[in-house]
């Protein structure tokens, strides 16, 4: 098994549960150094206050030496005073017949100096924790050593010590189930979410995710969450709505195109009507070809495929010489405006744009429309406009949508409701803009393209 495989099994699958470890971890290590740091701090002032008792005694024996007087250490608790050589010259009643330091020891006293140590000063010679501290008593060549018992102060050094080691775990413990609790009430709202979530089976399912007051992380996180929700149901919605009307669409010329060629079929020994079934199949056939290729240019364009062959086009020249054509076939008079404008761009495409335009408006009943070509800063705008009756207000906000249709005024019943689709998917491929609204100049729909200009 990989040691991977083995920490993913060995970590805690609960994120609660993780950062309660961690916190638990991380106090532990604090408060443990706090704890050892509090004991060290205790114990200095301890020995701080035990020195300050042990230098106040030997200043006060030191001036009584100067001035020739050893009774004063002799009626010390325990001092001693020796000569150079180490050989003790008075010592406190307490400690009679032993010594403090050895006279090795005296010979190393250069200043003064404070230790701890073991004795056997107590009774019977028992071992007795004392502070000793030593000094040199002016240039004369003497030492002085001034005791203290301390193993009631070490003794409750030890106590503290105890008691800090019994209430770390404790305080740890109350820590990590105060962390706990308070990642429980924190992380309450995910489990709400959570469970929701889950109980959303469809998209098309009318259940929401429940809202959490409040302005933090996890608000915040609902509020996207419950955003990206609506954002895919809507998706979803108008997917399925493209699978219907894709198939409607679809099936009226397959069953024209079936019924055409049960006729022909039926009529097998008049060849006139054998020939008006195929011509009218043929029609049908064209249809459908035209839906596919239509539908394949918004999948391209959908998913970034649509390719755009750039070059130089002079819109206002590719305009005049396709408003001949398509007002031939569409039976618009089509006047063009405007001067020179060179874009990058893929002139079938561009063209295609201009029938589609020219049939929305031939489809709603205009009788004129009107191309004019205006170079702005950076970008080039041409503004397709008709005397028709405009698109319905209800629907400005959606004609560009796959599959929408204005109503028998906007749209013949042949049309698949595609053309401005296409006319958006087209102009988007080349990085422009496709907007529409109703009014001037002519009273009826324009749709206003801008492209990027070649500067």
């Amino acid at each position: 098994m990989k040691t991977s495989e083995v920490a993913v099994r060995l970590s805690p699958a609960s994120i609660r549960t993780r950062l309660v470890l961690l916190f638990g971890a991380g106090t532990s290590v604090v408060l443990l150094l706090s704890l050892a740091l509090l004991y060290v701090a205790l114990h200095r002032q301890l020995n701080k206050a035990v020195d300050a008792d042990l230098t106040a005694r030997s200043d006060d024996l030191v001036a009584s030496v100067q001035a020739n007087d050893l009774k004063a250490v002799e009626g010390d608790p325990m001092a001693q005073l020796y000569a150079s050589d180490g050989t003790p010259l008075a010592t406190a009643a307490s400690i009679r017949h032993r010594i403090l330091l050895t006279p090795a020891q005296v010979h190393a006293v250069r200043r003064t100096s404070a230790t701890s140590t073991t004795l056997p000063l107590g009774t019977d010679g028992d071992p007795l924790r004392v502070r000793l501290l030593s000094r040199p008593v002016g240039k004369s060549g003497l030492v002085l050593t001034v005791a203290l018992p301390s193993a009631g102060i070490e003794r409750a050094g030890d106590q503290q010590l105890n008691v800090l080691l019994v209430a770390a775990p404790l305080l740890i413990a109350a820590l990590a189930m105060l962390c706990w609790l308070l990642l429980r009430a924190a992380l309450r709202p995910v489990d709400a979410l959570t469970r929701q979530a889950a109980a959303i089976s469809t998209l098309d399912s009318e259940r929401q995710l429940p809202v959490v007051p409040g302005d933090d992380e996890i608000a915040r996180l609902s509020a996207t969450l419950s955003g990206m929700l609506a954002r895919l149901s809507v998706a979803f919605a108008r997917e399925r709505a493209f699978v219907d009307d894709a198939s409607h669409e679809l099936r009226t010329p397959i069953a024209v195109l079936r019924g055409e060629i049960d006729l022909a079929l039926a009529a097998l020994d008049n060849p006139e009507e054998v020939r008006q079934s195929l011509l009218a199949a043929r029609g049908q056939v064209a249809r459908l070809s035209r839906l596919a290729e239509d539908l394949l240019l918004l999948a391209r364009q959908r998913d970034g495929s649509l390719v755009v062959h750039r070059e130089p086009v002079d819109l206002t020249d590719l305009a005049r010489s396709e408003a001949g054509v398509l007002g031939r076939v569409t039976g618009l008079a089509i006047e063009v405006r405007g001067d020179p404008v060179i874009v990058e761009a893929d002139a079938d495409r561009l063209r295609q744009v201009l029938t589609n335009l020219a049939a929305n408006s031939a489809a709603a009943g205009a009788g004129s429309a009107r191309v004019t070509v205006v170079l702005e800063p950076v970008l080039a705008r041409i503004e397709w406009a008709d005397d028709g009756p405009g698109f319905p207000p209800d629907l400005l906000d959606a004609a560009f949508e796959r599959f929408v249709r204005g109503g028998p005024s906007r749209t013949p019943s042949t049309g698949a409701g595609l053309g401005l689709s296409i006319v958006r998917a087209v102009v988007t491929a080349h990085a422009g803009t496709a907007d529409l609204r109703n009014g001037p100049p002519l009273g009826g729909a324009v749709v206003t393209v801008r492209l990027p200009a070649v500067s």
